[in-house]
This record gives structure tokens, sequence and C-alpha cells, in this order.
């Protein structure tokens, strides 16, 4: 039976206005940035920058543009962060900004994109205070040049920001944030460490399969996460294994825009609303948490959209194409798991984050799970979760992957 969505009602569809792709495209920066004006604010963690900023401002002087850096980006970009950026853009009359990096970097960029253009503080804008596409006015010019494989940040209208006065993470929606220029050159991704190419390809996986299976899923994010999700796993045990595999890391760019393209375009879920709680409290990378919580997610769900879910586990290996579809569906999260495995995604618990003792944890389950709740995400969920049901699974998730003698983790 064909989608009937769009049938009898109208969707948007949102895209970054130009998408360049391939090894080389990083060269196109500086032409496109000419095109706003002559002077850049250059968004970047310190560490992004060492690897390819001088790339970056080579490209961006020789076509006349001058750049101004921005390097204090923290991982999980923080208020603090924007502020100071925008400041920067403002004191140099900035005309265009130019992120390097992978989510936290064009989140940073497009928070500075929404105070250059929009009055108020950025807390202002979480959807939890204005709802989705909650920003008035359409952000500068923006050029995402990706590092990473990856968030999908260069394709979303989605910027998360992490509150420190709070220990918290908010959401803001809107398309007047989406990026004029994806720049997406797998050559770039060569630098990236095992552990963020285990986090940022999981992250990828996630947004495919929560847009897959969002009740707000429709033929055509259907069609890119179903693209996505195959890329993924074929690619990313490969790109994990030897990052220097160009073959493995642009099929995986590929596959983290599909990703993106996919979500921005139905919604992320339940995952998303655990994980950034989850992440706030425990400072754990956004990919690693999605990783951890994803397969005991779509155990839960699986009953509420069994042939999505199915598909998922075929994609994943871990169901034929004659298994019978609640069957398949029930071997999704091993799929999960078994990819997760492959990856050691949990062996990096002890480097990145601080998960606390049991008791400690139990403290603010239930803070996490209002917060979870208030992001809206899991209203998008297949099966619909009670307060007490996100609160069960934060429990599961600890004992089952985040302790130090966990399953997952021994």
């Amino acid at each position: 039976m064909h989608d009937t969505v769009l049938s009898s009602e109208a969707r948007t569809v949102v895209s970054p206005g130009r998408i360049e792709l391939g090894v080389g495209a990083v060269e196109s920066v500086g032409a496109h940035a000419a095109r706003h004006g002559d002077t850049a604010l250059v968004v970047a963690t310190e560490q992004i920058f060492e690897f390819h900023g001088e790339t970056i401002t080579e490209h961006l002087e020789a076509a006349g543009v001058d750049p101004v850096v921005y390097t204090d980006v923290r991982p999980d970009p923080t208020v603090d962060n924007i502020e100071s950026a925008h400041a920067l853009y403002e004191r140099h009359d900035g005309d265009v900004i130019v992120t390097l990096g992978g989510g936290s970097s064009i989140d940073t960029g497009k928070g500075v994109g929404i105070l250059a253009t929009n009055e108020g503080s950025i807390r202002d804008f979480g959807v939890d205070r204005t709802g989705y596409e909650g920003v008035p006015n359409p952000i500068p010019p923006l050029i995402a040049v990706n590092t990473t494989a990856g968030t999908g940040s260069e394709a979303t209208r989605s910027v998360v920001v992490s509150d420190e006065s709070t220990s918290t993470k908010f959401l803001i929606v809107s398309a007047n944030v989406v990026p004029d220029v994806a720049i997406e050159d797998p050559e770039l991704t060569v630098s990236l460490p095992k552990s963020h190419t285990a986090f940022t390809g999981i992250d990828a996986l996630t947004h495919a399969i929560e847009a897959y299976v969002s009740v707000k899923s429709y033929s055509v994010p259907d069609g890119y996460a179903e693209a996505a999700m195959e890329r993924i796993a074929r690619s990313l045990p490969i790109a994990w294994a030897n990052g220097d595999d160009l073959d493995a890391r642009a099929d995986m760019m590929v596959g983290q825009l599909q990703a993106g393209q996919a979500f921005t375009n139905a919604s992320v879920a339940l995952v998303h609303g655990l994980a950034r709680p989850l992440g706030a409290q425990l400072h754990i990378p956004h990919g690693l948490a999605n990783g951890l919580i994803l397969p005991y997610v779509v155990d839960f769900s699986a009953m509420a959209a069994p042939e999505k879910y199915a598909e998922v586990a075929r994609v994943l290996g871990a169901a034929d194409a004659d298994d019978p579809t609640r069957e398949a569906a029930d071997a999704a999260a091993d799929g999960i798991l078994s990819l997760c495995d492959d990856l050691d995604l949990t062996g990096y618990l002890d480097d990145f984050g601080e998960v606390p003792d049991r008791e400690e944890y139990l403290d603010v389950v239930d803070e996490m799970a209002q917060d979870a709740i208030d992001s809206g995400s899991p209203d998008n969920n297949p099966r619909k979760p009670t307060r007490e049901e996100i609160a069960d699974l934060y429990i599961t998730i600890y004992d089952d992957a985040l302790a130090p003698d966990s399953p997952r983790r021994s």
C-alpha cells in the first residue's frame, strides 16, 4: 500500500540550499563565503581547528574573505559558547558564519545566527518555551564544513544547547536555522579517532531509525532513512576498524547526511528524549548516550511498529526476509546490540563520562524522566511511554550498560 499522507496534507521538506560532496569539496568554502561578504566567523573546537583550520582559513583568504576565528566550542555546546561567539561575530561585523566540525560546532554557529537576527537570549528559543518553528527570522548565511559522520546537523533545523546553570540540554527547532551550504569532504573525517567514529556513527544510525519509526514519518524521510541505515550498517564497522578507508568514510558521510535529512523532515523520538538528560547529567557525549539507550528503546517500542522494526532488523542482519514480521521486529534490538559490541561502545565509558554509583543515579532518575518528557521527543515515539516507564528504562540502562559491573561493560 502506498503512503497516503501526502494525498491528505502538505509537508515541507527542508534541506541545505546546496551540498558539496566528495574528496576536495572543502576547496569550495571560500567561493561560497565570498558570495555573502568579506568577513567570516569561523567556529570550531580547538582540536578540530588544529587539524583543519589552516585549510579553511587559506581557502577563505584566497577568496578575499577575512576569517575571524572562535575555537572555544565545547563538545556539548553551551549557552556561554554561543553568547561569546556571537559577541565576536558582532564585534567584527560578520557577514557569514563558517562552522568547522560536527554537531557541536554547527549548533554553536546556528546559535550565533539566531542571536544575530532575533531579539532575546538563546534560551528563549527552546521548544519548551516557544514550541517548534520558534525562531522568527532567518539566520545569516551559514556554511557548515562537516568533519564527522555524523550528527547530520548540517542538514537539519535542530540546535541542541547545554545549559550548565541547570545541568540540562534544550532543543531549538526551526527551518530558519538550516545551513545554506553543507560541505561533505570525507578526507576531513580521516582524522576522527575510533571513539568518535563510533559515537557519531551510532548517532547517525539512531537518527535514521528514529525518523523511520516516528509517528511523523512519511515516504520522503522514510526513503532517506532506509538508505542511511543500509549505508551505516555496511560501512560503520569498516570506518571504525580502518579510519583510512576512504570508501567507508565517504559512504558514512552520505549515510549520516541522509539520516540528518530523514530526522529533520520526520522527527527524533524517545531515544533522543532520554539521551539529552542522560548526557547532561553524566557528561556523556551525545552519540555515546544514544548508543547506550537505543537497544532498550527499540525493544520497548517494537510492538507498536512491527513492520518498521522488522526492516531495521533485516538491514542489520538480525533477521531474514522470510522471518515473520513480529519475530523479525523483536530481533532489531539484538542487531543494534551486536553492532555496538563490534564497536566496543561501552568500553569508552571509562574515558567519556562520569557514571555515579547506583544510589546517586537513582536520585536523578525522576528529574531526567521529567526532562525527557518536557523535550517533546517521546511524543513522536510509536509506543507512547508513561513517566514511570521512562524512569524504568533509565534504571534498566544503568543496570545493563552503565554500571561498571553491568553485563554490557563486562
